[in-house]
C-alpha cells in the first residue's frame, strides 16, 4: 500500500512538472522546417518508381530500438531489392519476412579490413549509437563519432550516394554538453565527405514501449508521453514515427544537398507515411 501511495504522489508531481515544463517550452520551437521539391507527390507513386530502380541499402545499428523499427518499415514497404545489415554480431529473426536479408559481421575497431561490406550500396542508414553511461566517455565518442564517420567514409568510397544519419535534437559541435557536441561534430564530419545527399534526423526524446521496464523507466515514459500530448512536435516522438520518416524521406527530393530534419519535420513525414 505504501508503494502504491508513493507511486500515486509521484504521478501527481509528474503531472504538475509536465504542465509547467510544457508552458515554458511553448515559447520555443524547432528551426524552420525542411522544404521538399516533391512533397506534394503521392508517396505510393514515389515508392513504386523507387522500387523499379532496384536499389540496395545497408543499415548500421539494426539491433537498436530505431534500427529495428527502420528495418521493419523497409521490409513492409519493399522499396529496396537488397537490404544489408552491418553489425558486430549476427542477428536472429524468426519471421520469414527477414529471410532474404544479407548480414555482414564486422569489427568496428578494424573497419578498414571490412571495406567490402560497404561496397555496392545506393543508400546507407545509420542508427548506430550508445551512451556515456553504458560505454564511458571514450567509448561513447568512439561509437557515436569514430565508428559512424569511418563507416560513412567506406560507404562513400564504395559508391553510396545517400546517407541517412540518426542524430539528436540539439546536436551542436560547439555545445558544452558532450552528447550534443559529439552528435554535432559527427554531423559536420560526415557532411564534409560530400555525399550526393545527406539527411540528418534530430528526433527529440524517443517514446518506446518496452515489455520489461524498471520504475524509473516507467516514470520517464509517463513524463514524456504526457508532455508529447502538449508539445509532440517539439520535444518527443514515438520511435515508430522515426522509422517511417526515414523511409519516406528517402523517396523525396530536398531543396538542398544536406538536410537537417528536426523533430517537427520527422513527425510530419511520419504522419504522411500512414498506417
Amino acid at each position: 500500500m505504501f508503494a502504491l501511495r508513493l507511486l500515486g504522489k509521484a504521478t501527481g508531481l509528474l503531472t504538475v512538472v509536465v504542465a509547467v515544463f510544457a508552458a515554458v517550452l511553448t515559447y520555443f520551437d524547432d528551426p524552420e522546417s525542411v522544404k521538399y521539391i516533391s512533397m506534394a507527390e503521392d508517396l505510393k507513386t514515389l515508392e513504386e518508381n523507387f522500387r523499379q530502380q532496384n536499389k540496395s541499402c545497408f543499415i548500421l545499428g539494426a539491433s537498436g530500438e530505431t534500427g529495428r523499427v527502420l528495418l521493419q518499415e523497409l521490409l513492409e514497404r519493399n522499396i529496396f531489392s537488397k537490404i544489408t545489415l552491418i553489425g558486430r554480431r549476427q542477428l536472429t529473426f524468426e519471421d520469414k519476412a527477414y529471410e532474404n536479408l544479407v548480414q555482414e559481421v564486422v569489427d568496428f575497431d578494424k573497419l578498414d579490413d571490412y571495406a567490402a561490406a560497404f561496397q555496392g550500396h545506393d543508400v546507407g542508414y545509420c542508427c548506430l549509437g550508445t551512451t556515456k553511461a553504458k560505454a564511458g566517455t571514450e567509448g561513447f565518442i568512439r561509437v557515436d563519432h569514430d565508428y559512424v564517420l569511418k563507416s560513412a567514409e567506406l560507404a562513400k568510397s564504395g559508391g553510396c550516394s545517400q546517407f541517412h544519419l540518426e542524430s539528436s535534437r540539439g546536436a551542436d559541435k560547439t555545445s558544452s554538453f558532450l552528447y550534443l557536441k559529439v552528435k554535432g561534430q559527427v554531423e559536420a564530419d560526415v557532411e564534409a565527405l560530400g555525399f550526393d545527399r545527406f539527411a540528418i534526423y534530430r528526433p527529440g526524446v524517443l517514446l518506446v514501449d518496452r515489455q520489461e521496464s524498471r520504475p524509473a523507466e516507467w516514470m520517464a515514459r509517463k513524463f514524456f508521453s504526457a508532455f508529447s500530448a502538449v508539445c509532440s512536435t517539439s520535444m518527443s516522438i514515438p520511435i515508430q514515427m522515426v522509422g517511417k520518416a526515414m523511409v519516406s524521406n528517402t523517396l523525396l527530393q530536398p531543396e538542398k544537398k544536406t538536410e537537417i530534419l528536426e523533430n517537427k519535420d520527422i513527425v510530419s513525414l511520419g504522419k504522411k507515411s500512414g498506417k
